[in-house]
């Protein structure tokens, strides 16, 4: 006995990860713009890249240029922060 029944869910994850990235985003330029606290800033850029704002099913060759180049320069702004920390 088996059931064919197909449910269609809502894929939530693209949503959610939207607005964690968002959230995270926007810490980081509280920490950075009012509490001048650069390593709080730098963490929590660094944790919104965990969120992916795209499409996270999609593969990375088939992502369009905009959202690799996005992704990238973003991931350059953390490694700067890291070594600004460091060397300051």
């Amino acid at each position: 006995m088996t059931n064919n029944v197909s449910s269609k869910t809502k894929d939530w994850s693209k949503s959610f990860n939207r607005i964690l990235y968002t959230g995270f985003l926007l810490i980081a330029i509280f920490y950075l713009v009012f509490s001048k606290n650069i390593p709080e800033a730098v963490g929590s850029l660094g944790i919104a890249l965990i969120f992916d704002p795209f499409n996270p099913k999609q593969p990375w060759g088939q992502r369009p240029l905009y959202q690799r180049i996005w992704l990238f320069v973003h991931v350059g702004i953390v490694l700067l922060g890291f070594v600004y920390i460091l060397i300051r």
